[in-house]
């Protein structure tokens, strides 16, 4: 993986850091809590000179309650998409661009989940058990 393609896929994950994503300067061997770390903008110059990473729970860890938790949220991204099919097909366009799937995504971020691989690709840590507990 190219650095500008780790620094395109971090900075993604940080336009998500509201949610209290902990990150690890790496270089420093210290961690960051994220509402200490300055606006996205300044993420690649941090990135660049901390080797910063975002502690991710893997979807491994997940529990059942969380796996019911998760079904439910695409249950939202169907029922979504479903109505937009039939608004759109009886020529209503308000539904337009409300069609990606979302709800389940806003739930692995805000629980910490690494639902996009980062930590196998070396661009997250895996969190420890319970470190997102408070």
């Amino acid at each position: 993986m190219t650095n500008e393609e780790r620094l395109l896929l971090l900075k993604d994950l940080c336009a998500r850091l509201p949610y209290g994503v902990i990150t690890k300067n790496c270089k420093k061997n210290s961690d960051v809590p994220a509402h200490l770390l300055p606006h996205v903008n300044g993420i690649k110059l941090l990135i660049a000179e901390y080797d910063l990473k975002p502690y991710l729970r893997p979807m491994s860890s997940m529990t059942e309650e969380e796996k019911n938790d998760l079904r439910n949220e695409h249950i939202k991204d169907e029922q979504l998409f479903t109505q937009c099919i039939a608004e759109s097909k009886q020529g209503d366009n308000t539904m337009r661009g409300k069609v990606i799937p979302h709800f389940a995504a806003d739930w692995c971020n805000k629980n910490h989940f690494d639902y996009r691989g980062l930590i196998p690709m070396g661009l997250a840590l895996p969190a420890e058990e319970g470190m997102y507990n408070n």
